[in-house]
């Protein structure tokens, strides 16, 4: 996620409601799809309270975890525990990684390109962390294909960032990290279950060129 106001809702209510709306069951297959085939050192953007933990293959190693919420931090305690691998938090902002240049075999993001401010620059830092030929995994809400939901995501885009800490409704993860040069080889995308303008989901993995 991007890094959160510091008001009371921000730091105390949206990340619970962050929990609740990208967890559960009906979210770990999609989360599951993200994940397979990641293995060593892993950066994970948007680490949030650590949903992705118990998911994540046996060939991870370690979790480089960049989350400025503190309380997402805190619920994530007991599923770090559980898993059983190595997690070492070294930032707040997916912006600017304070990780040297190629010093991660994977990446992940999970319903965060959607709410970085600079989803450009993020990326970008991905890449610079990123060892060539490391791959991003990456599940996103992302723009309808259809133009009547397309619509509605742009008239409620402005609400939905004013509640729910910056998240955009009409980003395409794809196009973007094609535009910043990498090779998105495997993707899937479709409507889950739910209101239309929230529920085109996209999971795929793009790497960096060796």
């Amino acid at each position: 996620m991007g890094v959160y106001q510091k008001g009371w809702y921000e730091n105390r209510v949206l990340p619970r409601v962050v929990e609740l709306a990208c967890g559960g069951e009906h979210m770990e297959r999609w989360r599951l799809q993200a994940v397979e085939g990641l293995h060593g050192t892993v950066v994970e953007i948007g680490f949030g309270s650590g949903l992705n933990m118990g998911l994540y293959p046996l060939a991870v190693t370690e979790v480089v975890a960049v989350e400025p919420s503190l309380l997402a931090r805190e619920r994530a305690t007991a599923r770090i525990a559980s898993a059983g691998i190595p997690v070492r938090h070294v930032g707040v902002d997916g912006q600017s990684i304070p990780l040297p240049d190629n010093s991660c075999d994977s990446a992940l993001s999970t319903f965060t390109l959607c709410t970085i401010p600079d989803v450009e620059a993020a990326i970008s830092e991905v890449q610079r962390v990123l060892r060539p030929g490391g791959a991003f995994h990456f599940l996103e809400h992302a723009l309808a294909p259809d133009s009547s939901v397309a619509k509605w995501q742009h008239r409620l885009e402005p609400t939905q960032r004013r509640l729910a800490g910056g998240c955009h409704l009409t980003r395409d993860p794809v196009a973007l990290l094609v535009a910043a040069g990498m090779d998105v080889d495997v993707v899937t995308s479709r409507y889950v279950k739910g209101p239309k303008p929230w529920t085109w989901f996209t999971v795929g993995r793009a790497t960096v060129p060796s």
